[in-house]
């Protein structure tokens, strides 16, 4: 499954708290480092800085983009983000929000309502690649949710305000790292979103890091490739995975 958590942490350790001032004081300006980062790259916000979204991350980093990794206590992500180079850096998950021109969220299922209404005005109008997947004997209820209407519906439920692509759900964190950027044909990453735009940065963000992008459809797609379905843990091309969903060539 795609969200295996580096550390036994709570849903708590996964939301927001103010950054330590100390390490706040010691950081550029978020909007500063941005901008010297490069221009023609996006400043992305990781919600969710374990094994997915450390690892996602640090491939969008190797491609020129500054990343903020967010945790409840950044001062322990601070090993991880040095060995990434000056591009990286470790925030809040509002220093993440206010950073991120696009998010990428990878944390349990369950914790999604409770972000959605701690940062919803933060988070709206933010593309936000959503990679949760639901897992009944951790994340309860809201996985039978899921099943009755479709991953990318209820994501889209909790996160109202975002514009909101599916993508990066599909395979560990583990296969993400060993197959980014191998020689053709590459690895297939299935995506879906509503939003036009949103959907085109999500398809170049999946090439930076890496991947083909193969677009589903709109966020009714997704349950094509939400746990249990023919889509996920599909670690194959782009033309199969378009062959076994039924896609255009």
């Amino acid at each position: 499954m795609a969200q295996i958590p580096t550390t036994n942490v709570t849903r708590r350790h996964l939301l927001l708290a103010p950054i330590l001032t100390g390490v706040a004081m010691a950081l550029k300006p978020w909007p500063a480092f941005a901008q010297s980062a490069g221009k023609s790259k996006l400043p992305i916000g990781i919600i969710g800085s374990g094994r997915e979204g450390g690892a996602i991350g640090s491939l969008w980093v190797k491609a020129g983009h500054p990343v903020l990794f967010s945790s409840r206590h950044p001062e322990e992500l601070k090993d991880f983000v040095a060995g990434l180079g000056p591009l990286a850096r470790a925030g809040s998950v509002a220093d993440a929000i206010r950073f991120g021109e696009v998010m990428f969220i990878a944390v349990p299922y369950a914790a999604l309502p409770e972000i959605g209404r701690d940062f919803g005005a933060a988070l709206n109008g933010k593309i936000m690649l959503d990679a949760c997947n639901a897992v009944a004997s951790r994340d309860g209820d809201i996985a039978q949710e899921i099943e009755r209407n479709g991953i990318g519906v209820t994501s889209q439920k909790y996160l109202p305000g975002t514009r909101l692509v599916r993508a990066f759900n599909t395979m560990s964190y583990m296969i993400f790292a060993r197959e980014a950027n191998r020689p053709e044909p590459r690895l297939a990453v299935p995506i879906a979103g509503d939003d036009p735009e949103a959907v085109r940065v999500a398809q170049t963000l999946v090439q930076d890091a890496g991947f083909d992008p193969v677009v589903v459809g709109k966020l009714v797609d997704a349950a094509r490739f939400q746990r249990g379905a023919p889509g996920y843990g599909q670690s194959v091309t782009a033309a199969e995975l378009r062959k076994t969903l039924s896609l255009a060539p």
